[in-house]
């Protein structure tokens, strides 16, 4: 019980810092928008690679916050068939749905990471390698596989001591 605390604490953090990271990569995310605007606007001049660097820093931002969203229960959810359920019922329906949810991310971790580290494009305008960013995919889905998983430990705990 203790080790399974200690590990939910320390997904938890982790997941934490990493979404934080994220959150400030909103300030420059707005700057350089703000920027090409102005200087599209005013100069008729847009800011270069403006695009190219909106695009991934919005990846970054989502990739760094899915993680944190299933942390705080933020994803969407439906419930207007399984909130009519027993809590057994409903448990059960939830352990289902985090062992799906495991399967599909642990796809999707290990097809990141294949892809991750086989690119060897670069972005068009500012050659930007574009590796880590698909690399990103695979250690941010990893860490949304650590919440599922502590999700999935919680539920089949209080499905045990439900009886």
């Amino acid at each position: 019980m203790k080790a399974l605390e200690g590990f939910q604490k320390g997904v938890h953090r982790v997941t934490y810092a990493v979404c934080a990271v994220g959150m400030f990569l909103a300030i420059p995310l707005m700057l350089i928008t703000t920027f090409d605007v102005l200087g599209r606007a005013i100069f008729n001049k847009p800011l270069p690679g403006t695009l190219e660097l909106s695009e991934y820093m919005l990846s970054i931002i989502i990739l760094l916050g899915a993680a944190y969203t299933q942390q705080v229960k933020g994803h969407v959810a439906v419930d207007f068939l399984t909130s009519r359920f027993p809590v057994k019922g409903q448990l059960v329906c939830k352990i289902i749905t985090d062992i799906l949810c495991l399967f599909v991310i642990t796809i999707m971790t290990v097809y990141g990471w294949i892809e991750g580290i086989s690119e060897t494009t670069v972005t068009d305008q500012l050659r930007v390698p574009m590796w880590p960013f698909k690399t990103l995919v695979a250690v941010c889905g990893l860490m949304l596989w650590a919440e599922f998983l502590t999700d999935l430990i919680t539920s089949i705990m209080s499905l045990g001591r439900r009886k």
